[in-house]
């Protein structure tokens, strides 16, 4: 005689030896019980097949802490499959609070929030990032595009947005016949895990050459210098809790293809370790391919990718 719930799953599932190790979704019978609807009662178990064998597959379930593994009869399985990697806690952080991490890189930035949104300006940079409406999800507020428009006009500058691509807010912005401010590539926000990201330099040759870091615990600037006092290299970074941000790595082009540019980084995640970072982030437009071929080879990994849109001139 069948098992319980056998005649709904034979053949059905996409589960077998091969997905131990995997990530899988499986909907079982539970022996003995009854569903709602007076048919057998099932469940679902998401977690990593670890074993498959003897009529038997054990999965250890997602989640934080401590979890008993979990082994289903395979004749009780409804249905199931193999599914995407669980994101890391980093990769799970909201677009919007990663660029509010990322506001700790312009320290004199002045901020006032509308709704959800956040106005954006510095008196001494120029950057699109400090002088912007951060508007990656709504706002709760009724006359939220009124206000940025006056906020910006008020302080003498083109109103600009940045935006998530297909985003309610990029189609508000782009209704009122604003336009890609500069006609950039989206920009890629990307992170990685500090300690791996170290792990992944100290198998790369670097020049002998001493990194000058100016700043305190909050924010440093990197230089290196030649012998003739040339400035050949620069970056900044900013550190505020466990995160620790990268902007403006620099290199004279004169001076490229030497592994400048990777030992300025070495430094600067050296720095940020020392503080305590465990997430690093940076920012890089989506057709700079040096840039991404460098951070790349650090495990540095896109979370999203956003867009500025300015007003009608």
């Amino acid at each position: 005689m069948s098992s319980p719930g056998s005649a709904h799953h034979l053949g059905a599932h996409q589960l077998g030896p091969h997905v131990v190790g995997q990530r899988v979704v499986v909907r079982r019978v539970v022996p003995g019980e009854t569903g709602p609807t007076g048919g057998p009662a099932m469940t679902d178990v998401l977690g990593t097949c670890t074993a498959w064998g003897h009529g038997t597959c054990v999965v250890v379930p997602d989640g934080k802490g401590s979890h008993e593994p979990v082994t289903i009869r395979i004749a009780d399985i409804v249905s199931g499959k193999p599914v995407p990697p669980r994101p890391s806690t980093r990769h799970r952080v909201a677009p919007a609070d990663a660029q509010r991490r990322a506001l700790a890189l312009w320290p004199d930035l002045e901020t006032e929030p509308l709704g959800e949104w956040l106005l954006r300006s510095s008196r001494t940079s120029t950057a699109r990032r400090a002088n912007s409406v951060l508007a990656m999800e709504p706002s709760g507020v009724a006359d939220d595009y009124e206000r940025v428009v006056a906020h910006y006009e008020s302080l003498g500058q083109r109103p600009i947005a940045a935006v998530l691509p297909g985003s309610a807010e990029d189609e508000l912005f782009r209704g009122h016949d604003w336009v890609l401010e500069s006609h950039d590539h989206d920009t890629v926000f990307e992170l990685a895990g500090v300690a791996a990201a170290r792990r992944a330099l100290r198998g790369v040759p670097l020049p002998e050459a001493a990194v000058a870091l100016d700043g305190d615990d909050g924010l440093v600037t990197a230089e290196l210098r030649g012998h003739d006092g040339r400035v050949l290299a620069t970056g900044v970074a900013a550190c505020r809790d466990d995160w620790v941000g990268f902007r403006s790595i620099e290199v004279d082009p004169a001076e490229r293809g030497r592994g400048l540019g990777l030992l300025v980084m070495a430094e600067l995640l050296g720095w940020g370790a020392e503080r305590g970072a465990t997430t690093a982030y940076l920012q890089v437009l989506g057709d700079n391919a040096p840039a991404h071929r460098l951070y790349d080879g650090l495990g540095f990994v896109e979370h999203h990718r956003y867009r500025y849109l300015a007003a009608p001139r």
